[in-house]
């Protein structure tokens, strides 16, 4: 089947080179999912009244208001908390973007784990859990 042992020499090395770079990839994958779960993103409203933070997922974890919020509409106030939301959703995949492309390159693996998350967290922002 082979022609000669360089040929079957060289066959063997090529399969090695790919083992290996499967290995590192995965290695790369591992790490930056580690990483990953870490991340959060905060972000607060201009006047510093709102506070919000979101977990790797995009989830509120932490929500600070200002005393200065009781002196506005809980209309307003609930828009604030809205906006700020969105803001560390987009601190968030910044910070996930970052950490794609430092671990996998710019390449296609890396824009298939910030699309992920840009779809996650923007059908995060158009649903909710509560009842209406």
């Amino acid at each position: 089947m082979w022609a000669d042992e360089a040929a079957l020499d060289a066959a063997q090395r090529r399969l090695d080179e790919w083992e290996s770079s499967l290995a590192a990839q995965a290695e790369r994958a591992k790490m930056l999912s580690a990483r990953m779960r870490g991340l959060t993103g905060t972000a607060r409203n201009v006047d510093r009244t709102v506070e919000v933070t979101v977990d790797s997922a995009g989830l509120l974890i932490d929500l600070r208001l200002d005393e200065r919020t009781r002196q506005q509409s809980a209309a307003g106030t609930a828009r604030q908390i809205l906006e700020t939301t969105r803001a560390a959703h987009a601190d968030l995949l910044r910070q996930v973007s970052a950490a794609a492309v430092e671990s996998l390159g710019d390449g296609a693996s890396a824009q298939a784990v910030i699309g992920s998350y840009r779809s996650r967290l923007s059908h995060a922002e158009g649903s909710s859990g509560a009842s209406r």
